[in-house]
């Protein structure tokens, strides 16, 4: 499983990071960037969760 980040769609609410820290990368001033995420063994639900809680449908779950 990896999610694609919509880095133009990012406004920097960080709910993503809030729920998975260890998961996502903010810039300096707060956004993510356009970038795929690999999402570690056993975080898929941990990652589920972080992409629906983005308000800006940022981030999108890609199964593999």
């Amino acid at each position: 499983m990896r999610i694609r980040v919509d880095g133009a769609k990012c406004q920097g609410n960080a709910r993503c990071w809030a729920l998975a820290p260890d998961m996502f990368e903010l810039n300096d001033e707060g956004y993510m960037e356009e970038a795929v995420i690999d999402v570690p063994d056993g975080d898929q639900e941990k990652a589920s969760r972080a992409v629906r809680a983005c308000p800006e449908r940022a981030l999108t779950l890609i199964d593999d």
